[in-house]
């Protein structure tokens, strides 16, 4: 099991099928392929071999797709970097990995001279972006055109391709150790939920740099699809590529779907040729799927549920579960069932399986599970204790293998003894009409340890009290799960990188100077 098999076989396959377009580029799998060779020797020629680390800060392009291709060709091992950090989280991660080598576009250029500082072991950055070639770096396309392809160096199987970091939203960041083994097993696992074929055109609209997007990365490929990007995601941005490009398939996170499908413009766009939208990363809203659903009814949606220690699919649930009438009817709100090649347990805290229906830690075994922590030897024996991924999320299993998420077990809320998870406390209130976006964390009480309270922010033009939300919840839900509280907020939501609300920003307030930090 090695990357570069993905490539060469579409290439044996189907050389002049159309591979990638990018800003007005158009290459084939042919085309895709020489270059990916060719920039290949260029990292050969840089000093990069064995296991060495290459490093990219950029948007979304044909260049990123490239570049990890190109990595693991040469034998070295790509390092994606989240976009949305700070300069001092840029350094730690280039320094924790030992990166040698940079990429950077326009939007990153101008923090070079500080990771420079910062960071001894980058030795060269290349430029990838399409203007001037700034001061003290190397220009890729000057690198691709001046350097003669190489042969795969055959590093596969159990090897090192990538680390990914983790968003360090709780702590400092973790670089998972995931292998050319792990990558493959998990687009094999990939395949039929996201449904790549040689009639696909997918588009990159999630940030590349996390590993949800890599599915696509290693899987497009797979299925010979054509690969469409655009910078980064937009609403306008998303809508407008579908429309130009006839984009088949893409994937979105429940804050872009819902962004998406409010849109008042979506009318203005010829959204016809979608046919399957995968989400992940965090719970979708019922009252969002049900608008997706109503916006965009010729297209198929698929819940997938997965983590970055897993390569990262673990579940899913497909369009044939999206459906509001019939015997499938809210299957949706579950995460699905197990992936073919993944083997999902349910533990309590002794790393016993509960009986089903019983919630407790979701656990993971199988192929497509992580070497490790990278330099963590403790996290990573605590992690994969019993030869099993502990992934941190709690949840249950029903008779039929669907798991539904609960919580993160670090965000699940204890109020007066009584176990409340916010993801369950959203969902109601995101069924009100008025609300946009939501998000539910535990704040201090002095009498019931934690209150749940509601982070809310309404569509414009809406209006909404604190006492109509909390009324609104008590009528889908327990008592001791409502909202004793709410505040309201104008701007979006904090979103790391992956999309996912940053609970840990919304908390701070609350709990600063406080004995206890929910994490």
């Amino acid at each position: 099991m090695y990357i570069s098999q993905l490539l060469t076989r579409a290439v044996q396959t189907n050389e002049d099928k159309t591979a990638t377009i990018c800003a007005g580029r158009e290459r084939t799998y042919r085309e895709f392929a020489d270059r990916v060779q060719r920039f290949a020797g260029a990292l050969k020629g840089l000093g990069i071999g064995d296991g060495e680390r290459v490093a990219i800060l950029a948007h979304n392009s044909d260049r990123y797709l490239e570049f990890y291709y190109a990595t693991p060709w040469v034998g070295g091992v790509f390092v994606p970097v989240n976009t949305r950090l700070a300069v001092p989280e840029f350094a730690y991660w280039l320094d924790d990995s030992g990166s040698e080598i940079l990429l950077v576009d326009d939007a990153f250029m101008g923090v070079v001279p500080e990771l420079r500082e910062r960071v001894a072991s980058i030795r060269e950055v290349i430029y990838i972006g399409d203007g001037d070639t700034p001061d003290g770096m190397l220009n890729y396309e000057e690198l691709v055109a001046a350097s003669d392809p190489i042969e795969d160096v055959g590093r596969g199987n159990k090897d090192l391709a990538g680390l990914f970091y983790t968003g360090g939203t709780t702590g400092v960041s973790k670089g998972v150790m995931l292998t050319h083994e792990n990558f493959i097993v998990n687009t094999l696992n990939a395949m039929p939920a996201f449904n790549f074929t040689e009639q696909s055109s997918w588009l990159h609209a999630a940030p590349m740099f996390h590993i949800a997007d890599g599915c696509a990365v290693f899987g497009a490929t797979m299925g010979m699809s054509t690969h469409v990007f655009i910078p980064g995601f937009t609403p306008a941005g998303t809508m407008q590529a579908i429309q130009d490009h006839k984009v088949t398939n893409t994937l979105l996170v429940p804050t872009m779907v819902n962004m998406v499908v409010n849109d008042p413009t979506i009318g203005d766009y010829d959204l016809s040729s979608i046919q399957d939208i995968v989400y992940g990363a965090s719970p979708m809203p019922e009252a969002v799927i049900v608008k997706a659903l109503e916006v965009l009814p010729n297209c198929g949606f698929t819940h997938a549920y997965g983590q970055t220690e897993c390569a990262p699919l673990v579940t899913y649930t497909g369009p044939e579960f999206h459906v509001l009438e019939g015997p499938n009817a809210g299957r949706f709100k579950s995460a699905g069932r197990a992936a073919y090649a993944v083997d999902v347990r349910i533990f309590d805290e002794n790393d016993e399986e509960v009986p089903l229906g019983t919630v407790g830690e979701v656990c993971v075994r199988g192929a497509n599970v992580m070497k490790g922590y990278w330099n963590k030897p403790e996290q990573t024996e605590e992690a994969l204790r019993g030869g099993w991924m502990h992934t941190g999320d709690g949840g249950y299993m029903d008779e039929q293998g669907f798991v539904y998420i609960v919580d993160r077990v670090k965000d699940m809320i204890i109020s007066g003894g009584e176990n409340v998870y916010s993801a369950e406390v959203e969902n109601a209130v995101y069924q009100h009409a008025a609300v946009a976006e939501c998000a539910v964390i535990g704040i201090p009480h002095e009498k019931w340890g934690e209150e749940v309270h509601a982070v809310v922010r309404l569509h414009e033009g809406q209006t909404a009290t604190d006492e109509e939300i909390i009324a609104h919840s008590h009528t889908l839900i327990a008592g001791f799960k409502c909202p004793r509280s709410v505040s309201f907020v104008t701007d979006p939501l904090p979103l790391s990188g992956a999309g996912k609300i940053l609970k840990t920003e919304l908390r701070k307030p609350f709990w600063e100077g406080k004995d206890k930090q929910v994490g």
